[in-house]
């Protein structure tokens, strides 16, 4: 695995658990408001500063009793090829597992439920399916998108979704679109864009436009709860 940082504890970030937070290296989106800019390149562009696997174990050996849950982030998860047999370590010495994803990799997430390697995945969902080429540089088949919803909705164990509002890839219209995709799932979290962090496009934040009053926040709630889903705003 490409490990580009770790965090020791965190309540929030696993719902109910003490969780570690492992951050891979290198994701396959371009989002302007990322807020783990040093994740995004590939591994190769940080190689001298990827973490040392084995040390991530003697932690959670240490830890066993304490902590609770891991929680596998990026970059993006799915992209690491020895994903799995570093998932089923986890599990093998106990802890709960919760995988964060962009649903760029359905088959990879399809192995993860079938393997019984994954206790809660959180899905970060961009915006409607005809506009993911505004994150997804090159070629990129967006139906994957929808793919790995309907795997989560039928075979998570637990599941969250997850968007964070800007402008263009959100609106009203758009999260009608969005709704009808994820209709009767049991948890939406729409998150506002902070503008005080550093994200992998700076520019991004200067301009006012992109950025939704808590109002509109709240109609967005109030469109995706149209969809028989249970909504929250961050």
């Amino acid at each position: 695995m490409n490990i580009g940082g770790f965090q020791k504890n965190s309540l929030l970030d696993f719902p109910k658990t003490l969780a570690c937070i492992i951050f891979t290296q290198g994701c396959n989106f371009s989002c302007p408001y990322c807020h783990n800019p040093d994740l995004v390149a590939g591994s190769k562009d940080r190689a001298g500063r990827l973490l040392d696997e084995a040390d991530i174990f003697a932690f959670l050996e240490k830890r066993k009793g304490f902590l609770e849950g891991v929680v596998i982030t990026g970059g993006e998860p799915t992209l690491q090829a020895d994903l799995l047999p570093f998932c089923r370590k986890i599990k093998d010495l106990g802890y709960r597992l919760k995988l964060d994803s962009n649903g760029s990799r359905p088959k990879v997430l399809e192995r993860l439920f079938e393997d019984a390697l994954v206790d809660c995945i959180s899905m970060d969902i961009k915006t409607r399916l005809m506009d993911y080429s505004l994150v997804a540089p090159g070629k990129f088949d967006a139906s994957a998108i929808g793919d790995s919803i309907r795997l989560i909705m039928e075979k998570a164990p637990d599941y969250e979704f997850r968007t964070t509002c800007v402008r263009p890839l959100i609106s009203r219209k758009i999260l009608n679109d969005m709704g009808q995709m994820v209709r009767g799932a049991k948890s939406y979290i729409l998150q506002k864009c902070s503008r005080n962090v550093r994200v992998l496009d700076p520019e991004f934040l200067t301009r006012d436009e992109h950025f939704f009053s808590e109002e509109e926040m709240l109609e967005f709630k109030n469109i995706i709860e149209k969809y028989g889903v249970s909504a929250v705003v961050r």
